[in-house]
């Protein structure tokens, strides 16, 4: 049975769709990442399987319940780390961790979070004496206090240091291994490719790709990326060009992106062009696509239509 099973739910802020028809699950002890750009509905969607918010149309199973139900036992089963959780400045950490871990009727000890989440010897500091990179540590180890079988992670390494990033990582590697069950959401590409078994990208409340991150690539790791700044002068004569390229293209504030299959193709075709009027082609590079180039290339594209294959895109 998964841990997270959601059908044809929707949600709607008057005349504004949130959520629209949205179906997916979430296997026991994977790490599930919710993608999609901001006003997409992963937060809308997050709230309801939190039981924070109530949902319109649909069915949601978070644990084997209803999150609507506002049971218990549901509550005492999850963790939360929100974006930014409100902590008073004048506490401790290990005090934070204490009242937080009264609301769990199992908790972990204080001193293995705090070692969990790299903040080992720094139990009896006052909060606001922290950086922030630290401070946002203790918004994980409150998500963790209650020892959760399913943890919910908004964007948990936003204000970290590359150092304290791969440290997080290491803790939701930890935290996988231990059959432990995560639902992430993240704008850091390299995060979601490292750490999520299965993703889920939302545009305007609907599924727009889903899959592995190898899947996510799909038809992408047979296409090359070729991208150059577009010379602004030469903007009347765009369209004649691209429609000779037979990849993928579009300008965009004066960047030139070709998704192509036959990269020596239209690069013959985008550099003969150029030599032919005598400009540059500046920052001109081929490379393959990588999962953030993948996630801009469905948000821009998609026509807001569920594809039916994982890693499928829509092209608008």
């Amino acid at each position: 049975m998964p841990a997270v099973a959601v059908s044809g739910l929707s949600k709607s802020y008057g005349d504004v769709v949130a959520v629209d028809d949205l179906s997916f699950t979430v296997e026991r002890g994977e790490v599930f990442a919710l993608l999609g750009p901001n006003g997409a509905g992963k937060s809308t969607t997050l709230e309801i399987l939190e039981g924070h918010r109530s949902r319109d149309g649909g069915a949601v199973d978070v644990l084997g319940r209803d999150p609507g139900d506002g049971h218990r036992e549901l509550r005492d089963r999850i963790g939360i780390v929100l974006q930014e959780v409100g902590i008073e400045r004048e506490l401790t950490v290990r005090e934070v961790l204490e009242h937080y871990g009264a609301c769990y009727s199992r908790r972990l000890p204080v001193g293995e979070v705090l070692a969990l989440v790299g903040l080992d010897g720094l139990g009896d500091r006052r909060t606001h004496r922290l950086s922030g990179g630290q401070k946002r540590r203790i918004d994980l180890a409150t998500g963790l206090i209650g020892d959760p079988d399913l943890l919910f992670l908004d964007e948990p390494t936003t204000g970290f240091d590359p150092s304290a990033r791969r440290q997080a990582w290491a803790v939701v590697d930890g935290l996988r291994s231990l059959g432990k069950t995560i639902l992430l959401t993240s704008h850091y590409m390299d995060e979601v490719e490292a750490l999520a078994d299965r993703v889920l990208v939302i545009v305007g409340g609907r599924v727009v790709a889903r899959g592995t991150p190898a899947e996510l690539r799909g038809d992408a790791d047979r296409e090359s990326l070729i991208r150059a700044r577009f010379p602004v002068e030469e903007s009347g004569t765009v369209d004649d060009l691209l429609g000779r390229l037979v990849g993928r293209s579009s300008v965009r504030n004066g960047l030139l992106e070709v998704w192509t299959p036959a990269p020596t193709t239209d690069l013959h075709h985008l550099t003969g062009w150029a030599v032919e009027r005598g400009t540059a082609l500046d920052g001109l590079e081929v490379s393959r696509p990588t999962l953030e180039d993948i996630y801009l290339d469905l948000i821009s594209q998609s026509d807001g239509e569920e594809s039916s294959e994982p890693g499928a895109t829509h092209n608008g």
